[in-house]
């Protein structure tokens, strides 16, 4: 079976000791500067209000989500969601994470090409993604290569939506960082930890695009291989 290869562990182990590694610094850059209030004394909510206001935003609701970390924008409602920690907290890691969402605002509102692509591949990657693993299985189950092959097809679609992801979330931060320092939201100190927490996050995106490429050459080499098998 695939999964007592050895080159299958080659292949998923060592991106996804990096996936740890990137969420371990996610959560520990978190919580040191959610321990620590921001300069102005505003709320993650009031940070994002005023951010949104500062861009001509208004179209823009505001809203809390639910679980840890959870903050994100919706293009699809134009709505920013905010986890209860960040919502509520008046901490310099609020800063950067507010930051971040609203440059995702900015760009639904300028229609950055590279975010209108990933909303554009969500439908087909998500269906894509889901079925591919199956596919290889039972391809390598009936030794079909065919199976496998349309299995690489359908995950490469995952590949490409993260791909596409790092420049959206690269350029979000960028964003982030221009916005703290233009609406004076921010002293040189609590700039240099705001930018800690987005390059944290940073990373768990470079691993998620190292965790597919990794299981996308496994699909690959295991077709090659049934291949010549074949042969």
């Amino acid at each position: 079976m695939f999964f007592l290869d050895p080159l299958w562990f080659l292949f998923a182990i060592p991106p996804l000791l990096v996936m740890f590694y990137a969420q371990h610094r996610v959560q520990s850059t978190y919580q040191r500067y959610a321990e620590v209030a921001n300069a102005v004394g505003m709320s993650g909510a009031e940070i994002a209000a005023r951010l949104l206001r500062a861009q001509g935003l208004s179209q823009v609701e505001l809203e809390m989500s639910e679980g840890h970390l959870s903050d994100h924008y919706d293009p699809t409602s134009k709505t920013l969601r905010l986890s209860p920690d960040v919502y509520s907290a008046s901490s310099v890691a609020a800063l950067g994470i507010v930051a971040h969402e609203v440059g995702h605002a900015l760009q639904d509102a300028q229609a950055y090409a590279p975010m209108q692509l990933r909303a554009s591949l969500v439908p087909a990657v998500s269906f894509g993604s889901s079925l591919a693993p199956w596919l290889f299985l039972a391809g390598m189950f009936f030794q079909f290569v065919g199976l496998i092959w349309v299995a690489v097809i359908f995950f490469a679609g995952a590949v490409l939506f993260h791909l596409v992801t790092l420049p959206v979330e690269l350029d979000a931060s960028n964003r982030a960082r221009a916005l703290l320092q233009a609406n004076g939201l921010v002293t040189v100190t609590e700039f240099e930890a705001a930018d800690a927490v987005l390059k944290a996050a940073a990373l768990t995106y470079l691993a998620a695009l190292l965790q597919a490429t990794a299981q996308l050459l496994y699909y690959v080499l295991a077709a090659l291989g049934l291949s010549r098998r074949d042969e």
